[in-house]
Parts: structure tokens; sequence; C-alpha cells
């Protein structure tokens, strides 16, 4: 039983770091892009809509999200004085055995 058990946690250390890291660069992207969302939330007040806008792009191609993660949505409010940033996008990961779809939807709201 030593040697089987070994393998068994061998095998299931490998597989569990496969889909670890498969699993773990889409959240990383998706935290990288709503790290850079809050980023132009705080600089919003000296910023236009517009150059938010394509930083947040640039962002995009950068991290090589789908398409649909370009759809951003900018919306300044009066009361409260409020910068509010959000998008949706999905994305799916292949595995040997299944793909699993991911649905994302990153939004940041900053005082201005």
């Amino acid at each position: 039983m030593g040697r089987t058990g070994c393998l068994l946690w061998m095998l299931f250390l490998v597989a569990g770091a496969y889909f670890g890291v498969e699993i773990g660069t889409v959240y990383l992207r998706y935290f990288r892009l709503v790290d850079e969302m809050r980023t132009q939330a705080q600089f919003a007040p000296s910023l236009t809509d517009e150059t938010i806008r394509r930083r947040l792009l640039r962002k995009v191609e950068e991290l090589g999200l789908p398409s649909e993660a370009r759809s951003f949505t900018i919306r300044r409010s009066v009361r409260p004085r409020e910068i509010r940033i959000f998008t949706s996008y999905e994305e799916t990961v292949e595995f040997p055995f299944f793909t699993r779809t991911l649905t994302f939807d990153p939004e940041v709201r900053e005082r201005l």
C-alpha cells in the first residue's frame, strides 16, 4: 500500500496543479482587469470617459480577454458623486474530459 498510496498522492497533486493553473490563469486575468478598472476610476476626476475607455481597451488587449470584454459601460452620477465602470464576458476553459464556461461581471464604483 505504501507505493500505491504514494503514487496516488502524486497523481492527485499533479492533477490539482494542472487544473489549478488553468483556472488560476483565467481568474488572474480577471483580477488584473478589475485592478485596472479601479485605477482608472480613481483617476476619473481628471480623465474623460473616452480616455478611460481607451486605457481599459488597451488592458483587455494586453490580457488577451475575449472581445466581449471590450463593451465597457462608464457612468458618472451626481448624487452620489461617483463613477461606475462595468463589463461582462465569458471565458471557456477546456480540460481533457470536460469544458467549463466561466462568466465574469467586473464592476468598480468610486467616489469622485
